[in-house]
């Protein structure tokens, strides 16, 4: 029943805020410049991924879009659909593997993960990437101190430990840290498949 309710309201706002647009528009006064989440053809909002603005700094997707290093992960977050786990207001740590990681894969491995019969899986081994938390290096190493492990939304736990200088994840070095507007982005050179269960 709430839930019901809360998608009726939230439809009727989006059906006033469009009204309201068009007016403005018809009036021949400017729209205001807040941002607007894109739509597919079915007029179905597509989520947090999706909003589109000229004034907010990039999350970790719009970062990790924008590089040619991350060709290879941008098109499997795309095809995985989870894109909005990029993308939401975090706070967030995304471990992003650079397009050698994913050639580092057996031969054939990328090309089978991003056909449609393998959506979740594919969903699954990406989502192990990130994790629902803000880690910058600093908090990397109090976890490294205290012997914790990191949680990620995968629901798998991920070991960080410290060898010389370096920090590595999942047996992964950090090879770059980089800050977005929903949290940070640490730039791997593998993989993290979690084990099959």
């Amino acid at each position: 029943m709430r839930k019901i309710n809360f998608l009726a309201l939230f439809l009727f706002t989006f059906l006033l805020v469009s009204c309201g647009g068009e007016a403005n528009n018809a009036t021949g006064n400017e729209p205001s410049q807040k941002a607007a989440p894109a739509k597919e053809e079915s007029g179905v909002v597509k989520g947090q991924a999706y909003v589109q603005d000229g004034v907010s700094e990039k999350n970790a997707l719009q970062v990790a879009a924008s590089l040619d290093d991350f060709s290879t992960l941008a098109k499997a977050v795309m095809a995985a659909g989870v894109e909005n786990a990029l993308a939401n207001n975090g706070p967030l740590t995304v471990f992003a593997p650079v397009n050698e990681a994913f050639a580092k894969l057996p031969e054939g491995t990328v090309e089978t993960l991003l056909k449609p019969e393998n959506k979740a899986k594919l969903a699954f081994i990406l989502v192990n990437h990130v994790a629902p938390s803000n880690y910058p290096i600093e908090t990397l190493e109090k976890n490294i101190e205290k012997g914790r492990k990191l949680f990620m939304a995968s629901g798998e736990y991920l070991p960080v430990e410290k060898k010389g200088d370096d920090i590595y994840v999942g047996g992964t070095k950090i090879l770059k840290s980089v800050k977005v507007s929903n949290g940070w982005i640490h730039v791997i050179g593998d993989v993290l498949v979690p084990a099959e269960k």
